[in-house]
């Protein structure tokens, strides 16, 4: 099961947030948001739950299974794109930037590329697989999200509605695995930076 961290101080101040050691909390409603995933969760048997080393992550993952003893991995890879000198900007100057910079190989402003995110991603995900104790949740990054369930999928293009703050997806091991094999093969074949962009509305802003 994967789903997208709660909502966050910075999806409502619509700014950019992009690296981990700037940690960006929760908001009321996003806490809320986080007890409701728990309580979706409650007749499933969880292993292990992962989250990236955003504190968003991990405080979505820690009120929504407040009162069960699941081990928590925290995955790196999984990390929300880093966008380098865009990190704590309005989320307009990010877009307008992807407007103007049509390639999946062209680095944020000392950041990274698209490309090298779709690669960290495919292998984290073939990380998941691994474990002897299975991975039942990974709340992570909507960027992530949305291309690991494109990947999963087999969509030509990615899908055209937002991805809810903790809202959970279900997806079985044989998903996981060909998202890890498409996400890497999405970063072996360029296209237009435009086309991996989600819609642009205040529910998808980092």
């Amino acid at each position: 099961m994967f789903a997208r961290h709660a909502e966050s101080t910075a999806n409502v101040a619509r700014v950019v947030s992009s690296n981990p050691a700037h940690p960006v909390g929760l908001t009321a409603r996003g806490r809320v948001e986080a007890h409701q995933l728990g309580l979706q969760l409650v007749g499933i048997d969880l292993g292990v739950a992962v989250a990236t080393r955003f504190a968003r992550t991990h405080k979505t993952v820690q009120l929504a299974l407040a009162d069960r003893n699941v081990p928590l991995l925290i995955e790196p890879g999984l990390d929300e794109i880093y966008s380098g000198g865009f990190d704590g900007a309005p989320i307009e100057v990010y877009w307008d930037w992807e407007e103007h910079h049509s390639s999946s190989d062209e680095h944020f402003p000392h950041g990274e590329t698209v490309n090298e995110a779709l690669l960290r991603y495919g292998r984290s995900l073939g990380r998941l697989l691994s474990p002897a104790e299975p991975v039942t949740l990974v709340v992570l990054h909507e960027f992530a999200l949305r291309r690991i369930v494109k990947a999963a999928g087999g969509f030509p293009s990615l899908p055209d509605e937002g991805f809810g703050n903790a809202v959970p997806y279900l997806l079985d091991d044989a998903a996981v695995g060909r998202a890890a094999t498409g996400l890497q093969s999405m970063a072996q074949s360029p296209r237009p930076l435009a086309l991996e962009s989600a819609p642009r509305s205040p529910h998808i802003v980092k």
